[in-house]
Order: C-alpha cells, then structure tokens, then sequence
C-alpha cells in the first residue's frame, strides 16, 4: 500500500513540505510522507489497540446526549452529487480527551511556538461504514457562507479504528495524487491509504492564507460486503485557522476537557 512505500521525512524535510500549509507536524519516528505537493502524511500507531477501543465505544455505545450524539451521514449543502452513506457521531471534548492529547503530541502551531490549541478543533467525529457504504469524492473545505465560525478548515486528521482486510475496501483515495513508487508498468496509481487500526492520515484542505486547496479532493472508497466484511470505522477531527465554537452535542465545549487534557498530558 501507499505508506509501506513512503519515506520517514527528517524534521527539516517535513518542515519544507509543510511550508504553505498552517500547521507544523513533530517527526517522533512515525510520520511518513506520501505525497510533497500538496502534503499527506500518515502516522503509524497515532493510537493504541486500547485507545481505538475506547474511543470507538463512545460513539457506538453513545445513548442520547451523554459522550456523543448520533447524526446520521452529514455533508455541506450544495454538492448533490457527493454519495454519503454512513453513520457519524459527534462526541464531547471530554469523551475523547486521548485523541485531543495524542493530536497535540504530533501537530503544532506553524510557527513552532506551541502545541495546537484545542479552541481550534471541531467537535470529535467518529464515523462507521458498513458493507457498502462509502463517501464519495468531496473536499473537506467549508463553503464561503459558512466560515464565521472559525474560518476555513486548514486540516483533517483522520484516524482508522478498525484495519480493513486486503480486498475489503474502504480505503482513502485521492483522486488527483499519485502514490509513491507508481504501478508495476510504470503508470501512476492512485494515492490510497488503507484503514489500519491506529493509524492516523493527515493532509490539508486550505493553505495556512485559508485558500482551499482543491487538489486535495478524495473518497472514501465502498466498504465490500459479504461474508468477511469488516466495518470501517474511523474517528476525525478537522483543524481551522481559527477558534471554533463547538454545535453537536448540545452544550459542547472546549472547556470541558481542558483540565483532563492537562492532567492527561502531565501524565504521559
């Protein structure tokens, strides 16, 4: 697959690849590089087997308002031929303090000064797709009318909770990029990351000026149905340039998880 084949960047090579986008990624060891221009990255075992668990448990388990809240397949308007068939649940700050913890470990403010602030993040999603279901092509950009509340989405983390066996889709394509390495003739093949528990994706959809960048449209390929088909969940959280006032659930917030996420990064 496409990050077996990829290179673990030095810090001052990733640093150049992320030059034009608004966020600085920490090399620990477990970021690759897919692709330069634009930048996607992958970090191998973002979460734990453990963690995976846990997060997928408060969504799944979720009843009414408690850690999540369950919206059925929500996109922007205005794209109607954009496919979306899957289950999101929009969990509270607090019930996903581990992947808030884990994202500030690797991500960063551009300009080197500080972890990411969490004011920054949208509410943590996580999505399942079952035998299927896909999302198709789409940009994770926010439509002109919609960027009052934080600005432009600058990137997406994407992190798999379930590894989909070979031949059991679901993988995350792009459309326009190429993987490393290319086919076995020489032809280009198409950048897709396959869903590995723990794994993290991460690229970006606006530049740091908060121009989208368009060539960053993907799909999440259909889950294969049949008698070994696994369901792909996925947990995500988008970054914008600037803070963000949470929606779903109601009474979501920032605060909320700020003493836990200090109590859990004291103690990692």
């Amino acid at each position: 697959s496409a990050s077996e084949a990829s290179a673990a960047p030095s810090q001052p090579e990733l640093d150049a690849a992320l030059a034009s986008a608004g966020l600085r990624v920490r090399q620990d060891g477990r970021v690759r590089l897919l692709h330069r221009d634009p930048p996607v990255l992958t970090v191998e075992d973002f979460l734990s087997p453990r963690q995976c668990a846990e997060l997928r448990d408060v969504a799944t388990d979720a009843e009414g308002d408690a850690r999540a809240k369950r919206v059925g397949s929500p996109k922007f308007d205005g794209n109607s031929i954009t496919v979306r068939t899957s289950t999101t649940w929009f969990c509270r700050y607090e019930a996903a303090v581990e992947l808030l913890v884990e994202a500030r470990k690797v991500l960063g403010l551009a300009d080197g000064s500080g972890p990411l602030p969490v004011e920054h993040m949208e509410e943590p999603q996580v999505v399942r797709y079952r035998g299927g279901e896909q999302f198709s092509w789409h940009y994770d950009e926010i439509p002109p009318a919609q960027l009052d509340n934080g600005g432009q989405r600058i990137a997406t983390l994407l992190v798999y909770l379930t590894t989909m066996p070979a031949g059991g889709g679901g993988g995350t394509a792009f459309r326009d990029l190429a993987a490393p390495g290319g086919g076995g003739d020489g032809a280009a093949e198409r950048l897709t990351v396959r869903p590995v528990k723990g794994r993290a994706l991460l690229f970006f959809p606006a530049f740091a000026n908060g121009r989208p960048d368009d060539r960053t449209l993907h799909a999440g390929e259909p889950v294969v149905p049949g008698k070994r088909t696994t369901e792909k969940l996925v947990a995500q959280v988008w970054i914008h340039e600037r803070p963000y006032e949470p929606v779903i659930p109601e009474g979501n917030s920032h605060a909320a998880a700020i003493s836990a996420l200090r109590n859990r990064e004291k103690s990692s």
